[in-house]
Parts: C-alpha cells; structure tokens; sequence
C-alpha cells in the first residue's frame, strides 16, 4: 500500500465509502476520503474537498471514466484517463486504458498502461527560472 516501507508523504488508507462486488454505479461519483470499489462504475470517479482523498480499486473494480482523485491505488482496470496529483499506485493486475497523469508513481511488474504516462509537477513546487541579459553583447566578459 501507500507509504508502506517508503520515504516521503504516506497516505492514510482510510475507507470512508464502498462499493461492493455485486454493486454497479451508473453516472459521476463525486467524493471526499475514502473510496474502495469491489464493483462496477460508469461515469467518472472524482475527489472534492480535502486533497487528502484516496481512491482504492481492487482486482475485481472496473471504472468506466475518467478518475481525477490525489492519490489513487490500482490493481483493476480502468477506461478513461486517470489524474492524480499527489501519487498512484499501479499494482500488478491493474490495468489503464487511457493516459495517466501523475506526480509520483509506484507501477508493479504486470501492471499495464494503454496510454500516455504524463509526469506533473506538484502546485507547491518552486520552479526556478534563468534571465539572460540580452544587452551584453554576447561574451559574457566586461
């Protein structure tokens, strides 16, 4: 899981809300916290409030949609593209039919990306930019 054993931010896998094996969603989840699905959704999975939200899709979940949640762990599948801001988790069953936006990524050995692997900085971070004096001349010396 999530900051098992690592350095840096770990993420609390509090379950909030479940979506059982047998259940299936038909339209957009919005959520905060928690989220484990066991089932089926249609529609696109999305975190509100806290950044804080972790989604967990386990072997047997299947999204169909885009999921933009902070921190996401993946051993199902999902068809849409995926946005995490903060870190994912790609376990060896998962499977993404689509691009994966990330900030950190862990990707096990048979996990499977059908798409894009876009890398994003964090919002925190400070970028640090290079002026050049245009007036010099070119040299550099004086």
């Amino acid at each position: 899981m999530l900051g098992k054993g690592k350095k840096g931010k770990t993420v609390s896998a509090k379950v909030d809300t479940i979506i059982g094996q047998q259940s299936r969603i038909e339209g957009d989840l919005h959520f905060s916290g928690g989220l484990h699905i066991d089932g089926r959704v249609s529609g696109n999975v999305i975190a509100e409030g806290e950044s804080g939200s972790v989604l967990t899709v386990s072997e047997h979940g299947n999204i169909e949609g885009n999921v933009q949640v902070p921190n996401v762990i993946l051993n199902g599948t999902v068809t849409g593209n995926v946005h995490s801001e903060e870190r994912i988790e790609l376990a060896a069953n998962a499977r993404v039919n689509g691009d994966v936006h990330y900030n950190l990524i862990e990707m096990s050995m048979g996990a499977e990306v059908n798409g894009s692997l876009v890398h994003q900085q964090e919002s925190s971070t400070s970028v640090v930019s290079f002026e050049r004096d245009q007036s010099g001349g070119g040299s550099g010396s004086d």
